[in-house]
């Protein structure tokens, strides 16, 4: 006689095991088929452009940063350039430090949004009058907290317009410093941003970072800038990435020498209140960009809560852990490749562990975001 018990068990094995290749077979997907096309990336080689082109800054209350920052900027070599910075109802030395900068540097314009008592905006005003103020068709955006890692920074963004490019990707990395915070940031950046290259070089382009981001102004304009997502906070960078990209008007730029590097964020309390205003523009993005995002989240944590439950029951340990450990090795090859391209290799040992940490804190910055207040910009 059959033990019913012995039955049931190897049932329910049976079908956690079919829901953990399942789910092994779709991070598969997304490693070989999406994100190894940055790991293996090699840049093609293109010819010298360099059009008139204006970088634009929002500052509020960045006294300290400009003076560190800005010299950087100026420092770019390149034919033609302005360097346009936004005031953004700043009450510290800002103002008084910009004056400063225009006396030595004649391609310098300041536009200046004086505080209303009436009206508070967030910072998608203060970049639409930056790009309003512009006088080159091409732009290329950054933040006052950053600074790009060579002179060529500018250059060789903005390249890439050529044909029917209208939007250059380029990568914005965080301070490298000591404590697990910093990695746990500078991991999350990297992740995020192995998704928005590697879609990118898919021709699925979905968004793009602030910190180091280039689009034409007639593009801008073109989608009437920010008009389908102004009451929403945030989404100055990717919300307009992701409803103005097309399969073709996309490129992306990785050479370690056009980085940004930006002031990290100090405290876990810090960090957890900027994601969650990130978070907050996901379920404005396309059907399309959402299902594949959700594809990855979902079938990561399936698998997970799969491959404990199957070794819990004890069901074919032998080759679950196999197939799971095909699946790491797969996982750090590509990692290694492409931490390579973004100069963040001191991740890649760590990055098992932080990519489980991770797991934990998205869940609990989404519900965070149900219960407690909004943030502004700055």
């Amino acid at each position: 006689m059959i033990d019913v018990s012995v039955f049931q068990t190897f049932s329910i094995g049976l079908l956690i095991f079919g829901v953990f290749v399942f789910a092994w077979l779709v991070q598969l997907w997304y490693y070989l088929g999406y994100f190894s096309r940055l790991a293996f990336y090699k840049k093609k080689a293109l010819e010298p452009n360099t059009p008139p082109t204006t970088i634009i800054i929002c500052a509020r209350n960045e006294d300290d940063n400009l003076v560190e920052f800005l010299p950087r900027i100026f420092e770019q070599d390149y034919p033609e350039f302005e360097v346009v910075v936004v005031n953004d109802c700043s009450f510290d030395n800002t103002g008084d430090i910009l004056k400063e900068f225009a006396k030595k540097h004649s391609n310098l314009k300041i536009v200046t949004i004086k505080e209303d008592e009436y009206y508070s905006h967030g910072k998608k005003v203060a970049l639409m009058m930056g790009i309003k103020g512009a006088t080159h068709e091409h732009l290329l955006l950054t933040d006052a907290d950053c600074k790009p890692n060579s002179k060529d920074w500018l250059r060789n963004m903005v390249q890439h317009f050529v044909g029917e490019t209208e939007i250059v990707l380029g990568y914005g990395a965080y301070e490298k410093q000591k404590g697990f915070l910093n990695k746990l940031i500078r991991f999350d950046t990297f992740m995020i941003a192995l998704q928005f290259l590697s879609f990118a070089l898919a021709r699925k382009t979905y968004m793009g970072t602030g910190r180091n981001l280039a689009y034409k102004k007639s593009l801008f304009f073109k989608m009437k800038g920010f008009a389908s997502h102004y009451h929403i906070e945030s989404g100055d960078d990717d919300l307009f990435v992701n409803e103005a990209a097309t399969k073709r008007n996309s490129k992306i730029e990785i050479d370690i020498d056009t980085h940004t590097v930006s002031r990290v964020k100090k405290t876990y309390k810090d960090w957890f209140r900027q994601k969650r205003r990130h978070v907050t523009t996901f379920k404005h993005y396309n059907s399309g960009s959402k299902f594949r995002l959700s594809m990855i989240s979902f079938s990561q944590y399936l698998l997970f809560a799969s491959f404990i439950t199957v070794l819990i029951l004890q069901f074919q340990p032998v080759i679950v852990l196999s197939i799971f450990a095909l699946r790491l090795i797969i996982q750090m090859i590509i990692f290694n490749k492409s931490m390579k391209h973004l100069a963040e290799k001191d991740l890649l040992l760590l990055s098992p562990i932080i990519e489980l940490v991770l797991m934990f804190i998205y869940p609990m910055v989404t519900l965070s975001n149900l219960f407690m207040r909004k943030n502004k910009w700055k």
